[in-house]
């Protein structure tokens, strides 16, 4: 029997990550299934207790429930402990063992697929919840000169930020980010889940700049279509889908598949 594998959350099915760890079971020539678990929204404990006795050796954990990851994780990498927030789980035996993939496989596509490295460069990160919590540490490990938090609620933004001070970062609302520039900004707001843009003043992206929204989809999101509108690259969260897929391939099976392929064939619609 295979080893079994699932992606958890609620909403699950739009997932293209069933297939992609398919391409990479493939690849790698593991012997896996990977399938969907639509867990309900006060159901994720229980729901995951009873992929574990069916047999389950572990879960990519997306919307809602990555805060209740990192809490029924056992032990923790360095990087979820930084984030506060798991989105893979790996079992054995009695023990659960969470990770975070999620800022790792953003800075490879921004810095491998897209060409564009991150050090020394002015970010600006929009969001304070659980996707730019786990992005944050991976952003500030490759030293950009500075980082600033937005969100539409300030205080949220400030006690993020507070928790990396040290590193250079800090937080504000919307409103104070106007005559300020950066080389990089980081959507990891739901904003674009609803088709809305966050109040951003234009001249926000500096020259040769890059907007990165983590959502993806067939249609560019308004951050995007906002970026382009601005002079400056942008790029969806396809790449970085795939590459925190195979971040967590890697924990699971101790074998890093090779991204590129699976990432030219989704945005081929490849698996559409």
């Amino acid at each position: 029997m295979s080893d079994q594998y699932a992606l958890i959350g609620n909403p699950v099915a739009h997932s293209f990550s069933p297939l992609i760890h398919a391409e990479f079971a493939r690849q790698t020539g593991q012997d896996i299934e990977y399938t969907r678990l639509l867990a309900p929204l006060d159901g994720f404990a229980a729901t995951v207790a009873q992929f574990r006795t069916q047999g389950g050796k572990g879960l990519n954990v997306t919307l809602p429930f990555k805060l209740e990851a990192y809490r029924l994780a056992t032990q923790r990498s360095a990087r979820a402990e930084q984030a506060q927030v798991v989105n893979t789980l790996k079992f054995e035996d009695d023990q659960v063992f969470g990770d975070n993939t999620d800022g790792a496989g953003l800075v490879r596509d921004i810095e491998v697929n897209l060409g564009f490295p991150v050090v020394a460069m002015r970010v600006l990160l929009m969001g304070a919840g659980g996707a730019a919590r786990g992005a944050l540490p991976a952003l500030l490990e490759k030293k950009p000169v500075t980082v600033v938090i937005a969100n539409r609620t300030a205080a949220k933004a400030h006690e993020l930020a507070q928790r990396f001070a040290h590193l250079g970062c800090s937080g504000c609302g919307y409103d104070e980010l106007a005559n300020r520039q950066f080389d990089l900004i980081v959507n990891a707001t739901s904003a674009s889940i609803a088709g809305e843009l966050p109040p951003l003043p234009p001249g926000l992206f500096a020259p040769r700049s890059l907007g990165y929204d983590m959502m993806y989809g067939s249609a560019p999101t308004p951050f995007l279509e906002f970026a382009r509108a601005q002079g400056a690259r942008s790029a969806d969260g396809s790449g970085m889908l795939i590459e925190q897929a195979a971040e967590s391939f890697l924990v699971w099976r101790g074998v890093r598949p090779d991204t590129a392929p699976v990432i030219a064939r989704l945005r081929a619609g490849g698996f559409l």
